[in-house]
């Protein structure tokens, strides 16, 4: 069930595209092209925390920017991404309940980009950065 309504999310992000403003940004990777957005169908921006933690955290905004904070609690600004196609269609890995999507971002202090596992967990309502740190979200495509 949650793969055909993932189906249902991607095809009409793909109808939508043409439509829409998706924002879509190419990035170098080791000398490969890859593709980021921060639109998915699902609210990625927000704050995340180690469960039960209130620091350290990570701050994703709407337009791509954000920091990280490490576990001495400093903070380093971000530009940020979740891996898409060309056109802007999520590349995601489905799971049972959930789905895996790449996160790449980038310190505003260099040129690398890195990435690492962003995954959503749709039964516990529940988005998952970098394997530790969590967002508690309410899921508005639901009918």
């Amino acid at each position: 069930m949650k793969f055909l309504h993932l189906l249902v999310v991607t095809l009409f992000f793909t109808a939508f595209q043409s439509h829409s403003q998706v924002q879509v940004d190419q990035i170098i990777h080791n000398s490969k092209e890859r593709y980021i957005t921060t639109t998915i169908g699902y609210p990625v921006p927000g704050t995340y925390a180690p469960l039960n933690q209130k620091e350290p955290i990570t701050v994703l905004n709407p337009d791509g920017t954000g920091f990280i904070q490490a576990e001495d609690l400093s903070k380093q600004k971000i530009n940020w991404g979740i891996e898409c196609t060309e056109e802007g269609v999520p590349v995601f890995k489905e799971g049972f309940n959930s789905a895996s999507y790449t996160f790449w971002y980038r310190p505003n202090d260099s040129n690398e980009w890195y990435y690492s596992q962003f995954s959503i967990h749709f039964a516990k309502k529940k988005m998952f950065l970098m394997g530790e740190r969590v967002k508690v979200y309410e899921d508005y495509n639901v009918q």
